[in-house]
């Protein structure tokens, strides 16, 4: 299990490097999506399963295809990033946040639990959020809203 942790986590980290420092933006765009797939694979790892469906099915399918179709609709993806004057500004603010995140790390006190890790699942998030003390009114109606927005963009661009 720790094993295949690393293997995740090297995965991800080199993934999201490799989507700020590669120069074409479609193979960026295609390194956020193994990025995406670590995450996933990390919340497998947790038993997250229901973060883990959604992070695929939302990151991987529906944010990195927008992502995608827009790299594709705009022109010149060939040229790449022009060179930018803020470059050596931008290294120092992010060195200087990284050394202040890595010294909270390590100056943290970082205490662990013998407790067992609950045991949470898809079923008893769905009983959470559509129990009958759970949320089901709230999601419905988020839902109604979300599809009347959908409706509302559909007709705002139809052409007439």
């Amino acid at each position: 299990m720790e094993i295949a942790f690393w293997i995740i986590a090297i995965t991800c980290i080199a993934s999201a490097l490799l989507v700020v420092g590669v120069k074409n933006i479609f193979h960026s765009s295609l390194w956020l999506i193994l990025c995406f797939l670590s995450v996933a694979g990390v919340f497998l790892l947790l038993s997250a399963d229901f973060l883990a469906a959604v992070q695929i099915l939302i990151y991987i399918g529906a944010i990195s295809v927008l992502i995608i179709l827009a790299i594709m609709l705009t022109r010149e993806v060939q040229r790449g990033n022009l060179t930018n004057k803020l470059k050596i500004p931008a290294l120092v603010v992010v060195t200087a946040l990284g050394g202040i995140m890595t010294y909270m790390l390590i100056s943290s006190n970082w205490t662990s639990s013998d407790a067992p890790a609950p045991s949470t699942t898809t079923a008893g998030l769905a009983e959470m959020l559509f129990g009958s003390d759970g949320f089901g009114l709230g999601v419905l109606i988020t839902g109604v809203i979300l599809l009347v927005a959908i409706i509302g963009a559909i007709v705002l661009v139809r052409d007439k």
